[in-house]
């Protein structure tokens, strides 16, 4: 190595495999980029701005004739560092992160509608997805439709006519409703529509929108992906002709932007993102079978259970369950919230995909700005509970649950 009057170290790099390494391995090393100093862990720049070696390079990096960072809004190389690796796990041909799950989500649609378009969206769904097909998308004139269910006629009537966007949330939030995304994505491209996969619920070990036809998969970093409650952060990714002609200006121009230091996180949160959620899905599964022969419990929503609705199809598309339980209890508000208080392990959060398990109730929290007749139609009542299993042992889990109900 040769080192120059600043102390900085030419790279002396090594080629890169020349074969298709497994997803194990990209997680840990895709997007790769040391400095010259030959760091082990990802370098964190915390810069704002770069400079220039010339006015005419400048130039050239504002009108993209060469490659070089121009200011971190745009992009910086600790989070082109996090997008790549994202990009290589979930098979997409570019990423870009976000500051927030719902800045991802908004402005993967915003980026591509104008008065007069048409969105066609599932109808169960997270409630600031709600709020943003439902309330600030007709304010700007874009006609919402949300369709209810998986049957193929009631699709093909909704999507009979030109649609911009097609929005789905599968598994949903938090009843963990599943979608048919192949079905729906070969009757939406006949009518022009994009589809964009809010893929949250499964993470990208569990399901791949992309290789099921979808054509954009967008993500609230801050769940599974970090999933040890420490960042805020989205991400979308799509292919080059959508990311570069629809959501980059966007983007750029809004500045919906993560930072590096949470694109760092969420780096070293990737290295270790198939071994948490199959353990979170691995105790899901067990803690589901378990609530399912509770006298207190009159549905339990997990689509590793038999009697979901979804068990057929989420055994198609996915390759795990997930991690997030859907729990209707007999009785009333006042038991639900007696048996929230009452347990020890398990904490009460809005969060979920954590490390930690975590429960909620969703009618007053996650989606209290909805009216009852919306909670209604996506099946959450005064009773529901939404439980998000995390790295406990099951043991614990278990019993945990057992003492809250009482035995």
């Amino acid at each position: 190595m040769s080192k120059n009057i600043w102390g900085y170290q030419e790279p002396n790099r090594r080629p890169d495999p020349d074969w298709q390494v497994n997803p194990q391995t990209a997680q840990v090393r895709a997007g790769l980029s040391r400095t010259g100093f030959g760091e082990t862990s990802e370098a964190l720049f915390l810069n704002s701005g770069f400079t220039y070696s010339s006015a005419q390079e400048a130039e050239d990096s504002f009108i993209d004739e060469t490659d070089h960072f121009v200011y971190s809004r745009f992009g910086n190389p600790t989070i082109a560092m996090f997008e790549n690796r994202l990009a290589a796990l979930e098979g997409a041909e570019l990423c870009v992160a976000t500051g927030s799950g719902m800045s991802a989500m908004f402005a993967s649609i915003a980026c591509m509608v104008k008065a007069g378009d048409r969105v066609v969206a599932t109808a169960a769904m997270f409630s600031s997805c709600h709020v943003v097909l439902t309330e600030f998308l007709p304010a700007w004139g874009v006609e919402v439709e949300l369709v209810a269910g998986t049957d193929p006629i009631v699709w093909a009537k909704a999507l009979n006519r030109p649609t911009k966007i097609v929005f789905i949330e599968s598994p949903s939030n938090p009843l963990m409703e599943i979608v048919d995304i192949r079905m729906i994505s070969d009757l939406a491209h006949k009518v022009g529509a994009t589809v964009i996969v809010d893929n949250v619920m499964a993470s990208p070990i569990l399901q791949r929108p992309l290789e099921l036809g979808a054509d954009v998969v967008m993500y609230s970093a801050t769940k599974h992906i970090d999933g040890q409650g420490r960042v805020l952060a989205g991400a979308v990714l799509g292919s080059f002709s959508y990311m570069n002609e629809y959501f980059k200006p966007f983007f750029r121009h809004t500045g919906p932007a993560i930072s590096p230091f949470n694109a760092w996180i969420l780096l070293k949160s990737l290295e270790t993102l198939d071994m948490r959620v199959e353990r979170m899905t691995n105790n899901a599964q067990k803690v589901a079978e378990y609530l399912a022969t509770r006298p207190e419990i009159s549905v339990v929503s997990f689509p590793g259970l038999p009697t979901h609705p979804g068990h057929e199809l989420a055994k198609k598309q996915m390759t795990g369950f997930g991690t997030t339980i859907g729990i209707t209890f007999k009785g009333s508000k006042k038991d639900v919230f007696k048996f929230m208080d009452s347990l020890r392990v398990i904490d009460i959060s809005n969060n979920l995909g954590d490390s930690k398990s975590l429960i909620t109730h969703p009618s007053s929290t996650t989606h209290r700005r909805l009216s009852a007749e919306d909670q209604a139609a996506m099946g959450i009542t005064p009773t529901t509970l939404r439980l998000s299993i995390g790295l406990e042992h099951i043991d614990d889990l278990i019993k945990d649950l057992s003492q809250a109900f009482g035995n």
